[in-house]
């Protein structure tokens, strides 16, 4: 287990991201939830990650239910701010946004101080949870005016309170963390598909900040939303198809990795959580076998020889891993 900052929370190195469990691009049926849970909890997983945006809240609910049984304090839970939930009369499902649910809510920016708690008690709600460990502020890309003026002091004070032991800020870009990272005083961010063995953005300031601030990372998007976990023509890189010339790149890492005796979702994997700054890697997981694999994975030892072969073709800077 790692600690998130100075904060007391602590986290396992490897996470189970939840948004799948909100049916992200496909039906999740209520039993695979809980075995997919179940199967990541009896791997050691005890960080869990989730969000209202994720199905609409069927995410946070289908956790919550399925962490009921453990004790509340053997586990981490994190959830997100920053999208509103308001329930619509409109019909028709929520495919648009990426999760197969009804679309029997709508999302509404709100980084305000008021939004960020309204969010958070509806997430306590659903999650059926009088706490949650860690608090994001959820992809304030084109709203940074307010989540800065606003929506991380609200967080500062719920820190304050005692409501929430951690705060921080998940995005799927480097720049911005890095300034949350510089600016404010949060205890962790988030940083998706930004520190993978085919994209090593967040290396260059990102993680060196996070280190000299002691501020921890959690990176997910490990596999670059499919590439990196089954790389061939017409998967899919940052939710679509994947270019070409990436398609070929994952293919020559998946041979290097090959030859060093291990497979491209364990050096995927390891490449995430080798870096000091990085606390906790997130996998999305939607089966119990999907769960245990991910485990497997993780838990391969991966050769430096790996890296360094990498390093001498191109195929990573070479500086990475650190």
């Amino acid at each position: 287990m790692n600690r998130l900052g100075r904060s007391r929370v602590t986290v396992s190195r490897l996470g189970f991201g939840a948004a799948a469990l909100g049916n992200l691009f496909a039906e999740v049926g209520e039993e695979q939830a809980q075995e997919a849970v179940a199967a990541a909890w009896g791997q050691g997983v005890r960080y869990f990650d989730t969000a209202p945006h994720y199905g609409l809240g069927l995410s946070e609910r289908r956790l919550g239910a399925a962490l009921r049984e453990h004790p509340r304090a053997h586990y981490t839970v994190s959830t997100k701010v920053g999208r509103r939930l308001e329930p619509t009369d409109g019909h028709g499902d929520d495919l648009a946004n990426g999760f197969a649910v009804p679309a029997a809510h709508r999302r509404v920016w709100d980084f305000s101080a008021d939004g960020v708690r309204r969010t958070l008690e509806a997430s306590l709600e659903r999650l059926g949870l009088d706490r949650v460990d860690v608090v994001y502020l959820h992809d304030p890309d084109d709203h940074a005016e307010q989540a800065f003026r606003e929506g991380y002091p609200a967080l500062e004070r719920l820190r304050s309170e005692g409501v929430v032991g951690a705060i921080g800020a998940g995005m799927n870009q480097a720049e911005m963390l890095t300034r949350f990272l510089r600016d404010t005083d949060v205890d962790v961010v988030l940083c998706a598909g930004r520190y993978t063995l085919l994209d090593q953005r967040a290396g260059a300031e990102l993680l060196p900040a996070a280190l000299e601030r002691g501020v921890s990372v959690v990176v997910g998007g490990a596999f670059n939303s499919g590439l990196l976990a089954d790389p061939r023509p017409g998967a899919t890189y940052e939710y679509t198809r994947a270019p070409a010339g990436l398609v070929d790149r994952a293919l020559r890492l998946r041979e290097a990795a090959g030859r060093h005796g291990v497979g491209l979702r364990a050096a995927a994997l390891a490449f995430c959580a080798a870096h000091p700054a990085v606390a906790s890697v997130l996998v999305g997981v939607r089966s119990a076998d999907e769960a245990r694999d991910c485990a497997v994975q993780f838990g391969t030892p991966v050769p430096a020889a790996l890296w360094q072969e990498l390093r001498d073709t191109g195929l990573l800077p070479s500086e990475e891993p650190s």
